[in-house]
């Protein structure tokens, strides 16, 4: 047995401790994984729980019924609307931390009234290295981690999903549309609308890893390797202009360090932010 399945088995170890977890589900290439493995060890006593916000795209909530819906998951969909939380659409360093206090206390009454006695979510070891004020918020909350705890990584992840037929073993990363704003820029409804139909124009053209980050009425847009292929089309790149232009955009760039986590974590002052 190599080191990935002794984590994995690690994981199922976790999970029988447990006895019965309600995950936070969010259809993600971790989240899908965390959920089927604590479905296959735990039976029923494994449930789903997904929030419904505008800033969770509707494709992305499709997504996890249809999932649960086929491998005979509970499914659990709780409104969590961020934006009426107080100072969440201010947009600060800490929104992520406002975010997960008020989502993991919807969570642990879905599992309350449903006698679950865990909560856990999906995040990984590799989650440790960038400024994450949501995995405080998850500790405060008594969510537990199993992932992390087993010691996996994102590709460890991807490996184990496609092993066991899990058809997002190869999903595009995935944050929730609030994390294209630079803090401090006010997240509206209508801007979280503008994002997802740009980002959903991209993804129907073919674009696989891709973000677009709003800059007051700028898009930046941050792709891999192959969505700057796709790019060198001048006839697809006016088309994406013009559409964004509908969508309110003035702007359009394509960054040239291309897609990557955390970017509009780049200009924090991690000591004063914590």
């Amino acid at each position: 047995m190599n080191q990935t399945h002794q984590k994995y088995e690690r994981l199922k170890d976790i999970l029988r401790g447990y006895g019965s977890v309600a995950i936070a589900f969010s259809s993600g290439v971790d989240s899908t994984f965390l959920l089927k493995t604590a479905r296959d060890t735990l039976g029923a006593g494994a449930i789903a729980v997904t929030a419904r916000s505008c800033s969770f795209p509707k494709r992305e909530l499709d997504a996890a019924a249809a999932f649960c819906e086929r491998e005979g998951i509970e499914h659990v969909i709780c409104d969590s609307e961020e934006l009426d939380i107080e100072g969440f659409s201010d947009n600060p360093p800490n929104r992520c931390y406002l975010c997960k206090q008020e989502l993991f206390g919807k969570i642990w009454d879905a599992a309350k009234s449903r006698g679950i006695a865990h909560v856990a979510e999906g995040s990984n070891v590799d989650d440790e290295g960038d400024y994450r004020p949501g995995l405080i918020a998850v500790r405060e909350m008594r969510a537990d981690s199993p992932l992390r705890e087993a010691g996996l990584s994102k590709s460890e992840i991807r490996a184990l999903s496609r092993e066991i037929g899990l058809p997002t073993w190869n999903k595009q990363s995935f944050a929730c549309l609030s994390s294209r704003f630079p803090y401090g820029e006010k997240i509206t409804p209508e801007s979280l609308r503008m994002i997802d139909k740009a980002e959903q124009l991209l993804i129907d053209e073919g674009f696989w890893q891709v973000r677009v980050r709003k800059h007051g009425n700028l898009a930046r847009i941050e792709t891999d390797s192959a969505g700057f292929e796709l790019m060198s089309d001048p006839d697809r790149r006016a088309m994406i202009y013009e559409r964004f232009k509908e969508y309110g955009f003035a702007y359009v760039s394509l960054d040239l360090l291309g897609y990557r986590t955390g970017s509009m974590n780049e200009t924090l002052d991690l000591n004063k932010v914590g």
